[in-house]
């Protein structure tokens, strides 16, 4: 079986569609709840100041390993396949947020060690924010999916200040333009 590089996009991915599953976010209050993060520290977003985007993402992948369910199913779940070239779409643009004034956070349900790994390799200058126990999803009620018996987020970007959701993008694609449409929703 030949593994799928999770740096490509392959061509003709399932376009997600929006179910209505965020519709209630905009306007809610961040719970108190602390995320582990890649950088050896813990983060409650009702807690943070200012501006932060927030983007969620199923799972980024390893050079060398099959996806979930194999690459074919994973492939073929609208919105699933594309984490890795997300989160590198945010370190290239990261200087960018900074100017803008907005801390940027990735979000997903891997546990700490997994995204550390993920974000040594790919050289994210950005933290992850694990949710492993789904405490932040559970509470928000964020849009979720499940593969071979483990629950995934739904891509989607928050746009947080102050501790309460300001606006939301879901879902997103392509995935490798969603810092480029993170940025647009800032700047409009």
């Amino acid at each position: 079986m030949m593994v799928k590089d999770p740096l490509e996009l392959p061509d003709h991915l399932p376009v997600p569609e929006d179910d209505g599953a965020a519709d209630h976010l905009v306007g809610a209050a961040l719970p108190p709840i602390a995320l582990q993060t890649t950088d050896g520290t813990s983060v409650r977003l009702d807690q943070l100041e200012g501006r932060t985007v927030v983007f969620a993402y199923p799972r980024t992948g390893r050079p060398g390993e099959p996806s979930l369910g194999g690459d074919e199913e994973w492939d073929a779940i609208p919105g699933a396949r594309g984490c890795t070239p997300q989160a590198c779409s945010f370190r290239d643009e990261y200087a960018r947020f900074e100017a803008a004034g907005t801390r940027l956070l990735g979000l997903s349900t891997q546990d700490t060690g997994y995204q550390r790994e993920a974000t040594e390799r790919l050289q994210l200058p950005y933290p992850l924010l694990s949710d492993e126990r789904l405490e932040l999803a559970t509470a928000l009620r964020l849009p979720t999916f499940e593969v071979d018996g483990i629950t995934l987020l739904k891509r989607l970007t928050l746009f947080v200040r102050d501790g309460v959701i300001e606006s939301v993008i879901y879902p997103v694609f392509p995935p490798n333009r969603s810092a480029e449409q993170a940025l647009a929703h800032l700047a409009g």
